[in-house]
């Protein structure tokens, strides 16, 4: 037994050892040097200690790990997926804590400031992203690494139609959710014969073709100068100005924070609308489709489904509610340009997703406010923030590899269980 471990435990500090040279390798140029402007033009300054520690952290999280492991099971991840809640407790946990961040989110304006107003308006924001592509990805099991394309398409929809036509915001709105539903279904096309990383890849170029398109027809879309002077949406054509604008209809004193809360409404009764139309599809036919496709594809085929159909309208929908945040993104920033909308962005939607759980609604939103609000709450460590952040999502990936909120059920249950009587089965005898 003691010659057992003695070998675990060596090949356990071999694992860290080898872990720890790569991070070595990585880290030396990357981090380990560092130019800063000085007199005289650019000098190299050197953080040893910084890849020290880096390189120490590595090699101390790889060697528990690996000693962690018993006869090719994970002995952590038991554990901890032993003292997690079973799935009916946390789906009554959902029933609370939905209800309960609504009502957090609903009354955050009454007594937050500017600062966590904008920040609201950020999470809501990706939770609608992460909400579309939930459709794509944790219901149809798509895998589409292009989401931000359909992002693009919405923002630049509303403000070329804006700056052209002279549209407001709220007939731009639809039109640009129509577009963005539209090169969902030409993105969908191509792709009906791929699966898997296959899939990945062209998802992933349709997404940089639609950039460097957006980069280089100056002529429309501005170029990497972008589009500036994006119309504001109006509060029922109360504009939210000084003079005759909604402070002065309602008789209030006039403040630039009015605006931002009606972003901040905005944007939320855009998320809940697409919550409740994913649930309520999600009972429907193509709902049991979507994720009867994302089990298996061939056992979909077998029972008669039409594939095509599927992935087409899991596609257009998944890129219509990315349009709609696109348009809400261009005409809250007031400029877009290209470099808003780089495979960064499509990488941190689909993070949320599966950190949240695939097909978990509920697990969007809790991705969503520990991503995007973690970037703030680390803020203060400026460049070593990424480090942290990346170093909770292994965590996390350890702890719960399908998600946060990990448990998958049917949309639709019978209601009753009908037995078959003995009768029955002696007549399929005969």
């Amino acid at each position: 037994m003691s010659s057992f471990i003695d070998s675990r435990v060596g090949s356990a500090l071999k694992q860290a050892g080898m872990a720890a040279l790569v991070t070595l390798g990585l880290t030396v140029v990357m981090v380990g040097l560092r130019t800063k402007t000085a007199t005289g033009g650019l000098v190299i300054e050197s953080q040893w200690p910084m890849v020290a520690a880096m390189v120490a952290v590595v090699f101390a999280g790889r060697f528990l790990m690996s000693l962690f492991v018993w006869q090719g099971e994970n002995a952590f991840a038991n554990a901890t997926q032993a003292m997690m809640p079973k799935a009916k407790t946390l789906t009554k946990i959902g029933t609370f804590v939905g209800p309960a961040l609504l009502v957090f989110a609903v009354t955050l304006p009454f007594y937050g400031d500017r600062y966590m107003i904008d920040l609201g308006i950020l999470v809501l924001t990706y939770i609608m992203l992460g909400w579309g592509l939930n459709i794509v990805v944790g219901l149809a099991g798509l895998l589409d690494l292009g989401y931000v394309a359909f992002y693009a398409v919405g923002a630049y929809s509303y403000a070329l139609l804006a700056h052209y036509f002279g549209l407001s915001f709220w007939i731009c709105l639809p039109l640009a959710g129509v577009l963005a539903a539209f090169w969902g279904i030409i993105l969908g096309f191509p792709v009906l014969r791929l699966r898997g990383d296959y899939l990945a890849i062209v998802t992933l170029a349709f997404g940089e073709i639609i950039r460097v398109i957006l980069l280089n027809w100056y002529q429309f879309t501005g170029g990497p100068d972008g589009i500036s002077r994006i119309p504001r949406p109006s509060f029922f054509g109360l504009e939210f100005t000084r003079k005759g604008g909604f402070a002065e209809f309602f008789g209030l004193d006039y403040s630039s924070l009015h605006k931002v809360i009606f972003l901040f409404y905005l944007i939320l009764i855009l998320a809940l609308i697409t919550n409740f139309v994913t649930m309520r599809l999600r009972k429907l036919p193509i709902g049991r489709a979507w994720e009867a496709l994302r089990e298996d594809e061939i056992a979909c085929r077998s029972l008669g489904i039409n594939t095509t159909t599927t992935k087409l309208t899991a596609f257009s929908l998944g890129a219509m509610f990315g349009g709609f945040a696109g348009a809400f993104f261009a005409t809250r920033q007031g400029f877009i340009s290209p470099e808003s909308f780089t495979f960064i962005e499509s990488a941190i939607i689909l993070a949320i997703v599966v950190l949240g759980g695939l097909g978990s609604q509920l697990g969007v939103v809790i991705a969503s406010i520990i991503m995007i609000g973690g970037f703030e709450v680390f803020r203060d460590l400026e460049e070593l923030r990424m480090l942290v952040f990346g170093l909770l999502m292994v965590l996390i990936m350890i702890w719960k590899p399908r998600g946060l909120v990990s448990s998958r059920e049917p949309s639709v249950y019978l209601k009753e269980k009908k037995a078959v009587s003995g009768d029955l089965v002696a007549e399929g005898e005969g």
